[in-house]
């Protein structure tokens, strides 16, 4: 996938309608709704979920980030709340991308690849041209307690810009990315978009000032490009 100038934000871990508000205000391409998960923070009710996505306005893009391997149970999971992107957060064991793009028509399939190794170029090429982009995180799906992101860790960039190289889907890159450093995240991968969770959150509430900060780095980061 050729760089990217002027990346998309992606906001992750809304807990409310207020907090989907503020990012939207800001300019979020996109919000991030953390349904059950094995670990980490930022989850909430299948209800509230459905909520947003109500209220979500046309152009941005409503992420269900779901732990489900199973393709039929995340498409019931879809079609129970509405959204408009599905972000797979761990490995699918039963059945295939192809299969959730078959049965959701018009629903973009959004894979995560947690940055452990190398290894992850493999993967990622793997997996690219059956869906619709490549989240780039920080987890570990093999530990005991899986970890499936928002772990608040930077993982090495180098390999995430491999990937974004030879990849011929967009790449967002998530991962411990902060206020102080994601214009230099943006000018080693040059992603087409950057998801952020705990780096604008203060005692887990999205934080307006570090929202604000963010949005001001990542435009500044257009300057490296002129």
């Amino acid at each position: 996938m050729e760089p990217t100038i002027r990346p998309r934000v992606k906001i992750c871990c809304i807990s409310s309608m207020n907090e989907a508000n503020l990012a939207i205000r800001y300019g979020a391409a996109a919000i991030g709704l953390v349904s059950e998960m094995p670990s980490g923070p930022g989850m909430v009710s299948e209800g509230l979920i459905a909520q947003v996505t109500t209220k979500v306005p046309p152009g941005v893009s409503s992420f269900l980030l779901t732990s489900k391997f199973d393709t039929l149970a995340i498409v019931a999971q879809q079609r129970r709340l509405g959204v408009n992107t599905i972000q797979i957060c761990d490995r699918l064991q039963w059945g295939s991308h192809d299969d959730l793009r078959q049965a959701l028509p018009g629903i973009a399939i959004v894979q995560a690849i947690h940055i452990t190794s190398e290894a992850a170029i493999e993967e990622a090429l793997a997996v690219a041209p059956s869906v619709s982009a490549l989240i780039l995180d920080s987890g570990n799906p093999l530990l005991p307690e899986k970890e499936l992101g928002r772990t608040g860790r930077v993982h090495d960039w180098t390999i995430s810009r491999r990937i974004r190289e030879l990849v011929n889907v967009p790449v967002f890159l998530a991962g411990g990315l902060t206020p102080d450093n994601v214009k230099d995240a943006i000018q080693a991968v040059q992603p087409f978009g950057v998801d952020v969770c705990s780096g604008v959150r203060t005692n887990g509430k999205l934080d307006e000032g570090k929202l604000s900060e963010f949005f001001n780095q990542v435009y500044e980061s257009l300057t490296l490009f002129e």
